[in-house]
């Protein structure tokens, strides 16, 4: 069950390692609330939401078990899954993400758009109505490749500024530290090395907080499942392997301690 990131859509987020996965597990990928083609989302985006509403589409699609696997603010989705729906979880799969993300680049980055956005919403409410394009293509990064570029800004187009702001907002108020290390199912953390949204020691403190997780190394920045999913692909099929039951994998290496 692959569950996307601030402002993007299942398709921009997983669309190009569907194919790899599909030729070792079933894959379901549904857009969030508020997100794409996802349910409205109501007053408020909560993280709390979206784990349940997974749930109840596992129940809908009669998936009795199934691995959690979170890219970025997914991957706090994925967390909250354990805690609210933990029966349901035979594995959990965490890339680009962490425990929380206070003081990180990532809520420096909030600290700085959310107050002109909720403002300028609030002056004038059909801003809330445009896009989140823009603040997403800064989630994203660069992108070389003009088509990839284009596909990138249609489907972020798909997202309100609104919702997008909200989700931000719910993003940097999660925390999971006080209850991941109670995680007892096999667990996988593919970290993005060269992220600047998330840290890589941001990303290692979560895997060494979940007992007996495997760490999966990608040398690259956190648009990484868009920007280079040749890089991306490997590493999660790895990571998705390694917890899931039928499938064998190598030994995981444990989490380490970063460099700096």
């Amino acid at each position: 069950m692959l569950i996307h990131g601030v402002a993007c859509t299942a398709e921009l987020n997983w669309g190009k390692v569907f194919i790899p996965l599909a030729r070792h597990f079933r894959v379901v990928a549904a857009d969030l609330r508020g997100h794409g083609d996802g349910i409205d989302v109501g007053p408020q985006f909560r993280l709390e939401d979206c784990a349940d509403d997974v749930a109840s589409l596992a129940a809908a699609l009669k998936i009795g078990r199934f691995v959690a696997v979170g890219y970025s603010m997914g991957g706090m989705v994925a967390q909250l899954l354990y805690r609210r729906h933990s029966p349901l979880l035979s594995g959990l799969v965490l890339c680009a993400t962490a425990g929380n993300v206070r003081e990180s680049p990532a809520e420096k980055l909030a600290a700085l758009a959310l107050p002109a956005a909720a403002a300028a919403v609030r002056w004038n409410p059909l801003l809330g109505l445009m896009s989140a394009e823009a603040l997403g293509m800064t989630l994203v990064g660069h992108i070389d490749d003009p088509a990839t570029a284009r596909w990138a800004h249609a489907q972020l187009s798909r997202t309100t500024l609104t919702v997008a702001v909200s989700a931000i907002q719910a993003v940097c108020e999660f925390t999971s530290d006080g209850w991941i290390s109670g995680v007892d199912v096999p667990a996988a953390a593919v970290v993005t090395i060269r992220d600047h949204i998330v840290p890589v020691s941001r990303q290692l403190k979560l895997a060494r907080a979940i007992p007996r997780a495997s760490v999966h190394e990608v040398h690259a920045d956190h648009g990484v499942c868009i920007n280079a999913p040749e890089l991306f692909a490997p590493a999660l099929l790895e990571a998705c392997r390694s917890v899931a039951p039928d499938h064998a994998a190598s030994p995981p290496r444990q989490a380490q301690a970063p460099d700096s």
